[in-house]
């Protein structure tokens, strides 16, 4: 128990102190130094992916006082729920260090610290992210949130797209911040709220009680600021706004850890802040939720199917996804929750896949304007192309990839609600979400029309004379081809996610819905 308590500490403290130093050191690196830069971020991260590793397994446990006056204790402690992602993003700490690797940010050369300052920026988004899944008292975890927020600023607006102007990256970056403070200080009140009424910050006492000693008017409350908050760092529609600008502008690692560690953030403080601990406010906020949840999920889809950015047409996907997970909380079913616990990490895998393989052919083509007539990926960056072809596979959920289990169970689950949510806006929003389906088909085959099979949106398909697209390389293929198998597998063997997560969502919300036993096997 010990060794896996100090896992747990050196979890956080390995990638938070390694950031540390490469802010501190990178200060005087010169040039010739910046592989030893590379070298402490991957030897951090793939440390840090042991102990995840570890901590996964021996489920530890550290609770002491913090602010003893104040009663918040720093307590930290995976469960079902949060392993899953506490893996996730350790994997893709790995993933993004890798991937770096010869393509930092041009304007890295601005100065010789500038190195230093990215990786550390990567690293103390995935301290942030950790210490947010593992928290267990919400003031740390409200604060280990509001960790990840200013190295993410720093991705976009320091280390943006070199083709973006001055102006776009500091408009993206301001907005990223801006729409994340809000939600930051809605987030604080409703804790604040549930915190005053409730006499403690523990979660783990606060989901027994179950809403226990709070009256129906604080529960609606609570949960309307927790879900508003959290709704705009997810984000659902129509507080979505700064998500794509973010995107477009952000270098590939920071899209990727944005799309799929930060995303995954919001939806994980309502599973762990609002549904257990607040129940009778979420019930009565659960068809506002599923409608912002439906609309985003069509939304995001007619936008792809109009959008010319590829990088933004992803970002758009994103707003379209995080609508099913929004649809399955708000069903007020076990299955609903385990269909939106399966769908954050289906989405984590696919959004990570889908940016680097586009950051890599926005790197090569220099835009990724699909107007421009290029030759088909197929014929010259086989590769890429390929993981193209599963990435989009994956996202419009087809059966046998990842993507398919968490939306159609989502659907599911807003088709048959828990009891006193109301049945026809549920499946008004089940309806909508099929249709998402639908245009998730359309927007995909479009996108695979254009760049796997060669053509412009809206102009001539003839691309004679255009440069080949290079493939990829060792390193590149190597973190793609990764992210690629998951997807095969979590499509193929979704059995082992859901088991993780069965138990604890159970005790979340509850056994409901005639499937359960068909997703974990038994019981």
């Amino acid at each position: 128990m010990v060794l896996s308590q100090a896992a747990l500490t050196l979890l956080l403290l390995v990638p938070g102190l390694a950031a540390v130093w490469l802010l501190a050191v990178a200060r005087t690196d010169r040039a010739e130094r910046h592989g030893s830069t590379y070298a402490v971020a991957l030897g951090s991260s793939v440390v840090a992916l042991l102990l995840a590793v570890v901590v996964a397994l021996a489920r530890p446990d550290v609770d002491v006082p913090w602010v003893p006056a104040l009663g918040v204790r720093w307590h930290l402690g995976p469960d079902g729920i949060s392993v899953p992602l506490v893996l996730l993003t350790a994997v893709l700490g790995v993933v993004v260090v890798v991937h770096s690797r010869g393509r930092e940010p041009a304007r890295a050369t601005l100065g010789e610290r500038s190195l230093g300052t990215f990786y550390a920026c990567l690293l103390l988004v995935e301290t942030g992210a950790l210490a947010t899944f593992l928290a267990r008292d919400a003031i740390v975890f409200f604060v280990a949130f509001e960790v990840v927020l200013v190295p993410m600023w720093v991705l976009v607006g320091r280390f943006g797209d070199e083709h973006a102007t001055e102006a776009q990256r500091t408009s993206a970056a301001a907005r990223f911040v801006l729409f994340t403070v809000l939600g930051s200080t809605l987030m604080l009140l409703g804790i604040l709220l549930v915190a005053v009424r409730a006499g403690t910050t523990d979660l783990v006492l606060l989901a027994q009680a179950r809403g226990e000693g709070l009256d129906h008017g604080t529960q609606v409350a609570a949960a309307a600021l927790l879900l508003v908050g959290l709704g705009i760092k997810i984000p659902l529609w129509p507080a979505h706004p700064w998500l794509p600008p973010a995107h477009t502008v952000a270098p590939t690692a920071g899209s990727v850890l944005l799309a799929a560690v930060l995303l995954k953030m919001g939806t994980y403080g309502v599973v762990r802040l609002a549904l257990p601990v607040v129940p009778a406010g979420v019930a009565a906020a659960a068809p506002y939720l599923a409608v912002a949840g439906a609309v985003g999920i069509l939304w995001g889809g007619l936008a792809c199917l109009v959008e010319t950015d590829l990088k933004r047409l992803v970002a758009y996907s994103s707003v379209a996804h995080m609508g099913f997970v929004a649809l399955g909380l708000a069903s007020g079913t076990w299955t609903g929750l385990q269909a939106a616990l399966f769908a954050n990490i289906a989405h984590g895998v696919v959004s990570a896949l889908l940016f680097l393989v586009v950051g890599g052919l926005k790197e090569r083509w220099g835009s990724a304007d699909l107007r421009v007539a290029r030759p088909a990926l197929r014929d010259t960056a086989p590769r890429l192309g390929w993981a193209l072809v599963v990435g989009f596979a994956a996202a419009l959920g087809l059966p046998g990839l990842i993507g398919f289990w968490g939306e159609v169970l989502a659907v599911y689950a807003a088709f048959t609600p828990a009891d006193g949510r109301p049945l026809p806006v549920l499946r008004a929003c089940a309806v909508a979400g099929l249709l998402g389906m639908v245009l998730a088909a359309a927007y995909g085959l479009r996108v695979l029309r254009l760049v796997w099979a060669g053509g412009t949106a809206g102009g001539s398909s003839n691309a004679e004379g255009a440069a080949p697209t290079p493939d990829a390389g060792r390193r590149e293929w190597a973190v793609v081809l990764l992210l690629c198998v998951l997807a095969v597998a979590g499509g193929v063997l979704p059995k082992p996610l859901l088991g993780v997560t069965a138990d604890d969502a159970r005790s979340v919300v509850g056994g409901t819905g005639p499937v359960r036993d068909h997703l974990t096997g038994g019981g």
